[in-house]
């Protein structure tokens, strides 16, 4: 039942008058009718027909007061839902994505083309002791160039009594892609290394400073991948020493390197300053 007639209803339902004398007329009507076609014997009362009468009239007024007011007060029917609602959908897992995938490459070979430390007992490399390497730098005792690469030890002049420094001057032709030197100062008394310097750039060497069989070494060897230019170069040991002028005799040098045409050595002695 919509809204609308409910509406219509309850305005019927609260304007309605009953008409309680027509009412009545029409009950004392109907006893009339009622006593004739049933006339009852002289002296008897036909009380119980007449309340029933009345009460009947009653219970039409109250049957229909009670109609009209449940139609009215009676709540619109629900709508008949038959579809059954769906329950709701457990929501997906969000997915993972997959790791990405990585080829299982095999690692490069190490690289093996860094310099090589000499071994100076090998025969087919000339002994610094028999050159005198590391002796005095007298005619015959040194091996100052082979091929693009020249070499000559020499001490500084600033060296003073108390302190000395060496110099290794070399000089190649063609680049050379090795290099390994070494320096040699005999422990003469009090030699003790103050530092070292080169004139080609600091990051392309690897220096060490040890002492050794009597002797403090200085070495640089050059990184993998970099090269000696073309041109005069300059390495330098600074130290240390005893009190006095200083022999330098014993000292010496070795120098070797990869040049275009294969390897190649050089070695000597330093000359003292006049």
């Amino acid at each position: 039942m919509n809204e609308e007639l409910t509406g219509r209803l309850r305005t019927a339902a609260e304007a309605h008058q009953p008409d309680r004398a027509r009412i009545l007329a029409r009950v004392e009507r109907g006893m009339s009718v009622a006593a004739a076609r049933h006339r009852e014997p002289s002296g008897a009362r036909p009380w119980p027909r007449v309340a029933l009468a009345s009460l009947a009239a009653a219970g039409i007024l109250a049957g229909g007061g009670f109609a009209v007011a449940a139609i009215v007060q009676s709540p619109p029917a629900r709508p008949d839902i038959s579809a059954t609602p769906a329950a709701p959908s457990a929501p997906s897992a969000p997915s993972v994505p997959s790791a990405p995938w990585t080829p299982h490459a095999t690692p490069p070979a190490p690289t093996t083309g860094g310099p090589t430390v000499p071994d100076h007992s090998s025969p087919t490399s000339p002994s610094p002791e028999a050159s005198g390497a590391t002796g005095s730098a007298q005619p015959g005792s040194a091996h100052v160039q082979d091929g693009p690469l020249s070499s000559a030890g020499s001490v500084d002049a600033s060296s003073n009594t108390y302190w000395a420094q060496s110099n290794i001057s070399l000089k190649t032709t063609q680049p050379l892609t090795a290099l390994t030197l070494e320096l040699r100062i005999t422990q003469t008394g009090g030699v003790q290394s103050t530092g070292s310097w080169r004139t080609l750039p600091a990051d392309d060497f690897t220096v060490t400073v040890q002492h050794e069989g009597g002797a403090v070494v200085y070495r640089w060897i050059l990184k993998p991948g970099r090269t000696v230019p073309a041109g005069q170069h300059v390495f330098a040991s600074q130290y240390n020493h005893a009190a006095g002028e200083r022999e330098a005799k014993q000292d010496g040098y070795r120098v070797d390197a990869t040049g275009p045409r294969g390897a190649l050595s050089v070695w000597g002695g330093f000359i003292a300053p006049r």
